[in-house]
C-alpha cells in the first residue's frame, strides 16, 4: 500500500526502488507490470521510469521478470520455508486432486486429495505450501477452511430402521457425502427422493458421517426438472427467497410519487424504446433517441434504477449481496432478485414510467463523435418493447415503428464499433447453443443462436456506457487528487506462454502472430478470428483463444480492460441480474454532486468484489453443466447412430469431436480410434502409430455414437471414418482421407440431423424461465 509520503508524488529513482521492493515483499506471491505498480502505489512516475527501476531491481536479484514486463519478488529474497502460508480458493479436479488458486498470482498450489480435509470446491482455504525444487510447481496441504463456497447440496435420502442419510454424488467425482439426517426431520422425504440438506458440522463421525439438516424435498429422481434444480443448488444458488425477502419486495410500492419525479430529470415525452429476446422478463435497459434544437443528437442509455429500491442493510440488499448474480440454465432463470422487482417494478415495460439511473450522450450529428456526457437519476417512459427480431426486421425492410430512430442508432454504434476494434479491442464471436424445448423440458432441437445487428447495436451502446462510467470516476480522481474506492470490470493481458503455444498452433495452420506487444497480440487475435469464417480450422482456434486469456474480474483496482481495448470499464447496464452493477450505481450516484466525494470503504469493497467475482464462476459452471445435461438428453435416442463432426479438443485420453449436425461434444476414447496414436507437444496433434496420419483441431471426422451417459454428462464415441483433414498434402492427404474403421454391420449410414418428434412444442413452462439475456452473450 502506499503511504502518505510516496501517495501522489513522483519518486526520485532510489526511493522508487525501495517502494516498489517494499510492495513485491508485501505482496510476495503476486506479480506486477509497470502500470499496475503505478496504480497501487499511487505515483506520478512515467512507466518506463518503473520498468527501469525494475531491472535494477533484477540487477540486484531482488525481484525476477516473469516475461511479459511483469515482475515478482525473487524466491531467494524471499528467504521462503516450508512453513509459508497464504489464502486461496480450492480448484477441485476429476481425479479429487485440487489446485489453490491465489489472487494475483499465476502459479497454483497444488494439494493432493488426500491433503484437502473437507475442503470442497471453490471454497476459501489456507494452506501450507512449500517448493520441493526449483523446477516444480508449490504444494501444500488445506489447514484451515476460512469461508465455504456450497453449505447446501442434492441428494438421495435413504431411511434405515435406526437412522437416515443422505448420500450426496457431486458431478464429476466418485467421492460421496453422507449425511446424517434424524428421522423426525425428514419432511416426509421417502427412502431415493431427491432432497436438499444443508452441511450443520463438517467433522465426521466414527462412521465417516457428516451431520446435516434437510430443507426441502424434491421428489422421485430422473426428470429434467429435479436435475436443472440440482445443479443449481450443487453449485450454491438457493431456488427459492426467504420469507422476509419476498415480504419486503411485495410491501414496496408499485405507484411513482410525484415528489420522486421532481426531483429526477424527467425524460417520458423522450422517444424510448427496448430491445431484449423473445422470452425476456427483465426489461433492464432502455435506449433513447432525439435531435435537440443546435442540431446535435441526444442518446440516452437508461438503466433500472434497482438502488432505489434495494436500499442497503435491508433483507433483499443482504440476499442479492449474497446471491450477486441471476444464474440462466437452459430452461429457467435463478434470479438474484424476487420477480415483483425484476418483472414488474424495476422493469422497462412499454408504456409504464419507470424510475432509472441513465447515460446521456450529446453526439455530432455528421461525426457522431460524444461532445456531451451527463449521469444522473431520471424517470421514462418506454414507447416500444422490440424484440432482437422485431427490429431487425425494421432496419431490413425500412418499414415498422421508429424506422428512422432505429436506423440512426444502428448508424451511431457501427461507429462506435469501429473505433473500438481500431484502438486494440478483440471480437471473440464464439457460437452460442440454444435449445428449442417441449413443454415437460425435453429438448427438440439444438441449434446456434444467430448474431444479427440489432444484438450488436444493443452491446455497443451498453460497453459505452459502461466505460463512460468508470471514466467518470477516474476523471474525478485524477482532478480531485483523491482516491475514490470504485467496482471495476477489468480484464488482464493474456498468459505469454499459452499465446506463445497458441501462436505455434496458428503458424501449423499458416498464420503468423506477432507477439512482440500486448497490442500487437491482440491484433493478431483479431486478424486470426476473422477468418474463422472461411476456415474450419481457425474456428477450432476460437475456444483455444479465449483459453490463453485471463478472466475478466470485479476488483477496486482498475488495471483496464484487455479484451475490449478500454482504459476504464465497470458494469453499470444490468443491476437487475448484477449486484456489481447496484454498487456502481450507489457510488456514482453520490459522487456526481459538484463538489461531492463519497468513498467507499476500499477493504470491505474488495472484499465484495471477490465474492462476486466467486459466484459468477460458479454461475458460469451452472449454466455449462446445464447445457451439457440438454445436450446429453437430446443424444439419448442416438446411440449407434452415425454423425459427421469436427475434432474440437485432443487430451491424453482421447479426442473431443464437436458433432456438424447439432453441436453436441462427445469423446472418442483411443481405444476407439482406428489405430493407436501418440499425442505431440502442447497437444496440438495426434500422430497415428501405423499409418503416420495426423489428426489436428479442425480435422473432419464421422462418428458413431457408442453411449449415452446421463447421470455422468457424457456422450461415448467411436471413428467410423476419417472425412478430411486439413494442413495435409499429396499422397499422404489422399491416404487419411478414406481410413474406415468398420462397424458391426460392416456398411456406413448417410448422416442425419436427429429432431425428436412431439406433440408439444414451445419453450419450457415455468416463472421466469427463458433464455439468457446476455447481450452477444459475453461476460463482459
Amino acid at each position: 500500500m502506499a503511504n502518505k509520503k510516496t501517495k501522489g508524488a513522483k519518486l526520485k529513482a532510489r526511493d522508487l526502488e525501495r517502494a516498489i521492493l517494499k510492495e513485491l515483499k508485501l505482496n510476495d506471491r503476486k506479480q506486477y507490470n509497470p502500470k499496475q505498480l503505478i496504480r497501487k502505489l499511487k505515483i506520478k512516475n512515467s512507466q518506463d521510469s518503473v520498468l527501469s527501476a525494475l531491472e535494477k531491481l533484477e540487477q540486484q536479484k531482488t525481484v525476477r521478470s516473469n516475461g511479459d514486463y511483469k515482475y515478482q519478488i525473487a524466491r531467494n529474497y524471499q528467504q521462503q520455508t516450508s512453513s509459508d502460508y497464504i489464502e486461496g480458493r480450492v480448484d477441485k479436479t476429476r481425479s479429487g486432486d485440487a489446485y489453490i488458486v491465489v489472487d494475483g498470482d499465476d502459479q497454483d498450489i497444488f494439494v493432493p486429495g488426500r491433503r484437502l480435509g473437507n475442503a470442497q470446491d471453490g471454497d476459501k482455504v489456507k494452506v501450507r505450501y512449500w517448493t520441493l525444487t526449483r523446477r516444480r510447481k508449490p504444494e501444500g496441504e488445506v489447514t484451515e477452511v476460512l469461508e465455504r463456497s456450497v453449505t447446501h447440496f442434492v441428494g438421495t435420502y435413504k431411511e434405515y430402521p435406526k437412522y437416515a442419510e443422505v448420500e450426496v454424488d457431486q458431478p464429476g467425482s466418485t467421492t460421496k457425502l453422507l449425511v446424517a439426517v434424524h428421522r423426525a426431520e425428514n419432511l416426509g422425504a421417502e427412502t431415493n427422493e431427491k432432497v436438499v440438506v444443508r452441511i450443520d458440522n463438517w467433522e465426521a463421525n466414527r462412521f465417516g458421517q457428516l451431520s446435516g439438516t434437510l430443507t426441502a424435498v424434491l421428489g422421485e429422481e430422473g426428470s429434467s426438472e429435479i436435475e436443472m434444480q440440482s445443479i443449481l443448488i450443487n453449485n450454491g444458488f438457493q431456488i427459492t427467497f426467504p420469507d422476509d425477502v419476498i415480504a419486503e419486495s411485495e410491501a414496496l410500492p408499485a405507484k411513482i410519487s410525484p415528489q420522486e419525479i421532481n426531483i429526477r430529470r424527467d425524460m417520458r415525452e423522450v422517444t424510448t424504446f427496448t430491445i431484449d429476446p423473445l422470452t425476456a422478463k427483465d426489461f433492464d435497459d432502455a435506449l433513447s433517441i432525439q435531435h435537440l434544437e443546435n442540431g446535435q443528437i441526444e442518446v440516452g442509455v437508461h438503466i433500472a434504477d434497482v438502488s432505489h429500491y434495494v436500499r442497503p442493510g435491508s433483507a433483499l440488499d443482504r440476499e442479492a449481496a449474497e446471491r450477486t448474480t441471476s444464474v440462466y440454465l437452459v430452461d429457467r432463470v435463478c434470479p438474484m432478485l424476487p420477480e415483483r422487482i425484476s418483472n414488474e417494478l424495476c422493469s422497462l415495460r412499454p408504456h409504464e414510467d419507470k424510475l432509472t439511473f441513465s447515460a446521456v450522450f450529446t453526439l455530432d450529428p455528421k461525426t457522431y463523435q460524444i461532445r456531451k456526457r451527463w449521469f444522473g437519476r431520471t424517470v421514462t417512459h418506454s414507447d416500444r418493447r422490440f424484440t432482437y427480431e422485431e427490429a431487425q426486421e425494421v432496419l431490413d425492410t425500412d418499414k415498422g415503428d421508429f424506422v428512422e430512430e432505429l436506423h440512426l442508432l444502428d448508424k451511431i454504434s457501427k461507429v462506435l464499433r469501429k473505433k473500438r476494434f481500431k484502438e486494440g479491442a478483440i471480437d471473440f464471436a464464439t457460437n452460442e447453443v440454444r435449445f428449442r424445448l417441449a413443454d415437460d423440458g425435453t429438448p427438440l432441437e439444438v441449434y446456434i443462436k444467430e448474431r444479427i445487428d440489432t444484438n450488436m447495436l444493443i452491446e455497443d451502446f451498453m460497453l459505452l456506457a459502461n466505460k463512460e462510467v468508470a471514466t467518470y470516476i477516474i476523471k474525478k480522481e485524477e482532478r480531485l487528487k483523491e482516491n475514490i474506492p470504485f467496482v471495476y470490470r477489468v480484464h488482464d493481458e493474456p498468459d505469454i506462454d499459452k499465446v506463445t503455444e497458441l501462436a505455434r498452433f496458428a503458424e501449423s495452420l499458416g498464420y503468423e502472430m506477432d507477439l512482440r506487444t500486448p497490442q500487437s497480440i491482440a491484433k493478431s487475435y483479431t486478424a486470426l478470428l476473422s477468418k474463422a469464417a472461411e476456415d474450419p480450422m481457425v474456428k477450432m482456434l476460437s475456444p483455444i483463444a479465449i483459453r490463453t486469456m485471463a478472466k475478466a474480474i470485479y476488483t477496486t483496482e482498475n488495471i483496464g480492460h484487455y479484451g475490449l481495448g478500454f482504459d476504464n470499464y465497470s458494469h453499470f447496464t444490468s443491476p437487475i441480474r448484477r449486484y456489481a452493477d447496484v454498487l456502481v450505481h450507489r457510488i456514482l450516484d453520490k459522487n456526481l454532486e459538484k463538489g461531492s466525494l463519497y468513498k467507499a470503504n476500499a477493504m470491505k469493497l474488495e472484499e465484495t468484489c471477490k465474492h462476486i467475482s466467486a459466484q459468477e464462476r460458479k454461475a458460469t459452471t451452472a449454466e455449462r453443466e446445464s447445457i451439457k445435461y440438454k445436450q446429453t438428453e437430446f443424444m439419448l435416442d442416438n446411440i449407434g447412430e452415425e454423425f459427421d463432426g469436427i475434432i474440437n479438443g485432443l487430451a491424453d485420453f482421447g479426442v473431443f469431436v464437436e458433432l456438424s449436425a447439432n453441436f453436441v461434444e462427445g469423446m472418442i476414447s483411443y481405444d476407439d480410434m482406428d489405430e493407436p496414436y501418440d499425442i505431440g507437444p502442447g497437444k496440438l496433434y495426434i500422430t497415428g502409430k501405423k499409418s503416420g496420419k495426423r489428426l489436428k483441431m479442425g480435422d473432419a471426422l464421422r462418428v458413431r455414437i457408442e453411449d449415452v451417459d446421463l447421470d455422468r454428462r457424457r456422450i461415448d464415441m467411436a471413428l467410423v471414418d476419417v472425412l478430411e483433414i486439413h494442413g495435409t498434402s499429396g499422397e499422404d492427404e489422399q491416404k487419411a482421407k478414406r481410413t474406415p474403421r468398420s462397424n458391426s454391420s460392416g456398411s456406413t449410414r448417410p448422416s442425419r440431423s436427429k429432431t425428436r418428434k412431439s406433440s408439444k412444442s414451445g419453450a419450457a413452462a415455468g416463472a421466469n424461465k427463458g433464455p439468457r439475456k446476455g447481450r452477444g452473450g459475453k461476460r463482459r
